[in-house]
């Protein structure tokens, strides 16, 4: 089971030939470091508060939870909720190279065995000009995405540099959950 409702992961899985369903977690993210947490400690509660959530309603599944979160400057980005919000994260990407941190968290809801990791993609913005975050925000793709940007969208033109992963930077390393599943014994899909 796949504990987000994001059309992304959902895509990312399938493309991986996983077989999964879908469960709405509901909203059970903390406070994006609120406490000054380090960004990799964050996205991996928010994954395991996903999962386990799920899980919780579930007497034999494989519960898979993720969460992915922006730095830059030391600053954790999430999901801006307004178009000053999305600009203002875009224009604190610009010309810089930032991290893309995904937690995943995999729960057996039979054994309730559960294993924990994450994933750090690097990638680096060119210079943007006002007008292209404005334009940009007006398309509306930046407001259910972490730092405000959709690699595999539009703002694909904004990318001079990546390091790691793009699954990673889409909302999913793809990789890592097989690594994970592996560990935890459990067969899916195709390889």
């Amino acid at each position: 089971m796949l504990a987000s409702v994001s059309p992304r992961r959902a895509w990312l899985l399938r493309s991986a030939g996983i077989d999964f369903s879908v469960v709405d977690p509901g909203q059970v993210e903390g406070r994006l470091g609120a406490d000054g947490a380090e960004p990799k400690t964050v996205a991996m509660e928010n994954a395991r508060a996903k999962a386990r959530s799920v899980a919780a309603g579930q007497s034999d599944a494989v519960v898979l939870g993720c969460d992915t979160v922006v730095v830059v400057g030391g600053a954790i980005l999430g999901k801006p909720r307004t178009a000053q919000e999305a600009a203002s994260m875009l224009r604190s990407l610009s010309g810089r190279w930032h991290s893309v941190i995904s937690g995943v968290c995999i729960v057996d809801a039979r054994s309730k065995g559960e294993v924990v990791g994450t994933e750090e993609s690097r990638v680096r913005f060119a210079r943007l000009d006002e007008e292209s975050i404005q334009r940009y925000v007006a398309t509306g793709e930046p407001f259910d995405k972490a730092g405000a940007y959709a690699i595999q969208g539009a703002a694909s033109s904004f990318v001079i540099g990546l390091r790691g992963p793009l699954d990673n930077v889409i909302g999913l390393p793809v990789g890592l959950v097989r690594r994970m599943l592996q560990q935890m014994k459990v067969t899916v899909g195709k390889d």
